[in-house]
């Protein structure tokens, strides 16, 4: 595998590799008459080549163009797609509301939605298989379930979704936070946003904050009444979405001017989030490393930013440790000087140098 580029670019100053494209085609798949879910797809690079399946993060997270830039358009065909709730595809949380939604919206029904997909985009052979943070957890829920359909598994910023997992990333020192709000008592990702967390904290008192994703919860499960209760559901969601959105870049951006400060995008992706967590994503709890001998089968290679704060190292070193433990070495195993966020250099370009390094599917 050549990892010369990232080398390379700390001279040009630029993580992207490929030009951004327009899409190649993209249209809406009836997936659930009854529910009424249809998901928005777009497909990119190159019609007749290897399929990529890209799997976005959240849940709730949505896709865009750029995220087909990982991608050498010459030799893929790229399949991104809304999963249900968000983005374009319909009905969504911001439009219709989490009972209309979040109807029929679970692991399973997210995994069936990827059969659907590709049957209808005829994609009949294996495929890659590319997903960051939730999407890394789709993917190998997905590969558990449908081995033979994976010609290889990219993971970036591995998220197992543990409960130990959501309290560093959201519960930390909060039980205790009106008392002594820079108190080191519990590890989390509040050590290194302290006023990031301050702001999400806000929104709870402090008996609330004693389970702050159960709290979050209970104002996005509410049916506003009036207009100040309208206002404190999207006020809670936009502080929940940015906490995310902050804290994904090593070097936090100004995430209010982005996608996470947007009204529609925060109520579909803080909901979506809350949901799943809710519901311990979906998925019977150990069931991705319990499985780890279906996925040790296939070629499963793993970015994950050493910096990452919303899904700490420690989660690829737990995959990775479930692979040796099944008889197999991750096909790929980076460690980028970068955070959560795909889009930060260091990332960008280990997963498009991994892309480019592929052996080529057969046929």
């Amino acid at each position: 595998m050549d990892f010369s580029r990232l080398q390379e670019s700390s001279k040009i100053g630029d993580a992207w590799v490929y030009p951004a494209a327009a899409p190649l085609g993209s249209g809406l798949l009836d997936v659930d008459s009854d529910a009424g879910h249809r998901l928005y797809w777009e497909e990119y690079g190159n019609p007749d080549g290897e399929p990529v399946m890209f799997l976005h993060g959240g849940p709730g997270g949505a896709c865009a163009p750029d995220m087909a830039r990982f991608f050498d358009p010459a030799r893929y065909r790229v399949i991104l797609f809304d999963q249900r709730g968000c983005g374009k595809s319909e009905p969504t949380v911001a439009s219709a509301g989490p009972a209309v939604a979040l109807r029929h919206n679970t692991t399973a029904d997210l995994i069936g939605d990827i059969v659907k997909l590709r049957d209808a985009l005829g994609i009949a052979g294996p495929m890659h298989v590319f997903g960051g943070s939730w999407g890394s957890t789709l993917a190998m829920a997905y590969a558990i379930e449908h081995p033979g359909h994976c010609a290889s598994l990219i993971l970036r910023g591995i998220f197992l979704g543990a409960a130990e997992d959501l309290d560093y990333l959201y519960q930390g020192n909060a039980a205790s936070f009106h008392e002594a709000p820079y108190a080191l008592t519990a590890p989390g990702a509040y050590i290194h946003y302290p006023d990031e967390w301050a702001e999400l904290l806000s929104v709870l008192n402090p008996e609330e904050r004693r389970d702050v994703m159960a709290s979050y919860k209970r104002i996005f499960d509410m049916v506003p009444a009036t207009d100040a209760e309208r206002k404190q559901q999207l006020d809670a969601a936009v502080t929940w979405s940015l906490w995310e959105g902050v804290i994904s870049n090593m070097i936090p951006e100004s995430a209010a001017t982005g996608k996470f400060g947007d009204a529609d995008f925060a109520l579909c992706f803080a909901q979506i989030e809350a949901h799943y967590f809710a519901n311990n994503l979906f998925i019977e709890p150990g069931h991705l490393l319990g499985s780890a001998d279906i996925l040790a089968k296939i070629p499963v290679h793993i970015v994950h930013g050493r910096f990452d704060q919303v899904c700490p190292l420690t989660q690829a070193s737990r995959l990775v440790a479930a692979l040796r433990g099944a008889g197999a070495e991750p096909a790929t195993y980076v460690i980028t000087n970068a955070g959560h966020s795909a889009m930060e250099r260091e990332n960008a370009l280990a997963l498009t140098a991994i892309m480019d390094g592929l052996p080529k599917l057969a046929g």
